[in-house]
């Protein structure tokens, strides 16, 4: 098949390239201008330099293609103005889908995430993993990052519903090689490794190696059922942060934070630091909406993915395992 990807050197994109790559497909890699290309070192793709809100960009790119992946996203969790963010996430994903549509792509994969999905109350009832069946209202989206990415999945649903031939993917916390950025999940490897996490919240996630969800985009335009999302995480990846750092102590040897923040210290400092960001400019090391996240157990269930697609289940402690290798190669760790 010939697949456009939008968003290619981003973590998920640039391991999907690669993925695609290594099943015989053909590429055409859509990457804005100045991005970061790291992640496709010696992938024989074609490039296309634009932006995801150019219409004729689009046009060009998509000219020819079996597949679409859109996989670009504006992911901040503090802005100075969030409206280039919700122009990007949900204005970009209509053109993206419908002009895909109207090339004639077969299979069109959105990637949206889990943070669109319900989350369970706070308490006991939190460690229940959650489903796709867990549909959620705008108005319990905590945050401008999920309140757009939310908008930007009715998107693709309505689409889906017009006859679009739109799947839905809805990825957890992916970890592996190719985070260049590094994503916030692998800012906390990095932190780790350069012993600069002298502390931690009491949160959870469900972790997914990155080739998993790679695979996952893949599995889901070859088998998934049009207007159906999936969630692309892993049945034994929801760990508690003690758990995450207690494994990668054990991987690398190093000392594993003992000190774990209360929530309430995390808020001030959050307000804090939001205070600062107004002033500065610079976003705060520990935004708001991400300590307002932490104090949910975020662990998912994607059970549906792995009966449906046949979602490979690499185990989490591998993922970490080459992430780490992978930060360390790469020139990430200081110390």
């Amino acid at each position: 098949m010939k697949c456009l990807v939008t968003g290619a050197s981003g973590f998920i994109g640039a391991n999907l390239v690669q993925a695609l790559l290594a099943r015989g497909h053909q590429v055409r890699a859509l990457v804005r201008p100045q991005a970061d290309l790291r992640g496709l070192t010696e992938a024989d793709c074609e490039r296309v330099t634009g932006d995801i809100l150019d219409q004729s960009v689009l046009t060009t790119a998509l000219r020819g293609c079996d597949w679409c992946f859109h996989v670009a996203a504006s992911y901040h969790l503090w802005l100075r103005d969030y409206a280039p963010m919700y122009a990007t996430n949900v204005t970009g994903t209509r053109q993206v889908l419908t002009t895909a549509a109207a090339a004639g792509c077969s299979r069109i994969v959105y990637t949206s995430t889990v943070g669109c999905l319900r989350l369970p109350p706070r308490g006991a009832s939190a460690r229940q993993p959650t489903d796709e069946s867990a549909v959620a209202s705008e108005a319990e989206m905590s945050n401008h990052y999920k309140r757009s990415k939310w908008q930007a999945e009715q998107v693709a649903r309505e689409l889906a519903d017009q006859g679009a031939p739109v799947v839905i993917v809805n990825p957890s916390a992916p970890v592996g090689p190719r985070d260049v950025k590094p994503t916030p999940t692998g800012q906390i490897i990095v932190d780790f490794l350069n012993r600069a996490l002298p502390a931690y919240m009491d949160t959870g996630l469900n972790w997914v190696h990155v080739a998993d969800v790679a695979n996952g985009h893949i599995l889901a335009a070859e088998k998934g059922r049009v207007g159906e999302r999936y969630i692309l995480g892993h049945a034994e990846g929801n760990w508690t942060m003690q758990q995450t750092l207690a494994v990668m102590g054990e991987l690398t040897g190093l000392p594993v934070p003992r000190f774990r923040v209360p929530h309430a210290l995390a808020l001030g400092a959050a307000y804090a630091g939001e205070v600062m960001a107004a002033v500065t400019g610079k976003p705060p090391r520990a935004p708001l909406a991400g300590v307002r996240m932490a104090r949910y157990k975020m662990w998912f269930d994607p059970d549906k993915a792995i009966r449906e697609l046949g979602l490979p289940q690499t185990p989490p402690r591998q993922a970490f395992a080459e992430a780490i290798e992978w930060f360390r190669t790469h020139g990430y760790v200081k110390r």
